[in-house]
Formats: structure tokens, C-alpha cells, sequence
């Protein structure tokens, strides 16, 4: 398992794991662009990918321009191997480097990344978008709960 960086090369590799994924499905794929990912890991934040034999298997990207987590998606057959974790705890290491101010989230309630995020230490803070649950995270409680 290769930890690193994402590079505008693997967008094509992190939309495969986006359209792959059994929770949190697109409605429309064609919302998600190429463009839109390069912008998110080069220009408004960072990306990190995981790869298994040379294979991406998961990615997350976060946003410093809305404090936000944008993505973080694994590869189905891939969970429940501690990638989503790591690639969690870069990100958010990463971020909380940049900035102190806090960071949130949406996902879609009653699905396995609600009960990732809570077991992360995020707090629900109500409901976003349309239905989603909101988590937050204070760089206090990172640094408490992460270091």
C-alpha cells in the first residue's frame, strides 16, 4: 500500500473510485468533472491517493476555500483495511497545517462513513445539503483526539 500525494494523472484513476462506490452514489456523474477535481487538488486544496499494485484504491481531497472535506471514497472491495483512516488522518493532518478553523462535512445518513466520521471523534451538528448529516471538526478536538 503506496500513501501519496495526488497528481492531476490520477484524476482519471479517482473518478473510477468515485463511480465504484456502494453509499454516497452520484445521482449525476457528469456533476463531478475531471476540471472539477483538478481545481479541488491543486488550486482550492490537496488530494491523497492510496494504491495497491500500482492500482488507486481510494482518494480524499479537502477544501480550504469552504473548509470542507470534499471526498473520500474507497474502492468497495478495499474497506475495512485501514485506508480510508489514513487517508483520513492525512488529510486532515494537512489541513489543520494550513489553517485552525474548523472543518466540516456531509454524507448521507445511516451509512458506514456516518459511523467512520463519528468513530474519527467528528460531532454531528445537523443537516446539510439535501439530508445529509453535517459533521464538524475543531482543530482542538484533532490535536485531543490525533496526536
Amino acid at each position: 500500500m503506496i500513501f501519496r500525494p495526488a497528481k492531476t494523472t490520477d484524476i482519471p484513476a479517482i473518478q473510477i473510485v468515485r463511480h465504484t462506490v456502494k453509499e454516497n452514489i452520484l445521482s449525476d456523474p457528469a456533476l463531478v468533472t475531471d476540471k472539477d477535481c483538478e481545481e479541488f487538488i491543486t488550486k482550492r486544496g490537496k488530494g491523497w491517493v492510496c494504491e495497491v499494485d500500482g492500482k488507486v484504491v481510494g482518494f480524499s481531497i479537502v477544501d480550504l476555500n469552504e473548509h470542507n472535506i470534499w471526498a473520500l471514497f474507497l474502492r468497495p472491495e478495499f474497506e475495512g483495511k485501514g485506508i480510508g483512516k489514513e487517508l483520513h488522518r492525512l488529510m486532515m493532518d494537512w489541513y489543520f497545517e494550513q489553517t485552525k478553523k474548523p472543518v466540516w462535512l456531509g454524507t448521507a445518513p445511516n451509512t458506514r462513513a456516518e459511523e467512520f466520521y463519528s468513530r474519527q471523534g467528528w460531532k454531528k451538528v445537523g443537516m446539510v445539503n439535501k439530508g445529509e448529516v453535517k459533521f464538524e471538526m475543531s482543530y482542538e478536538n484533532w490535536v485531543k483526539q490525533h496526536k
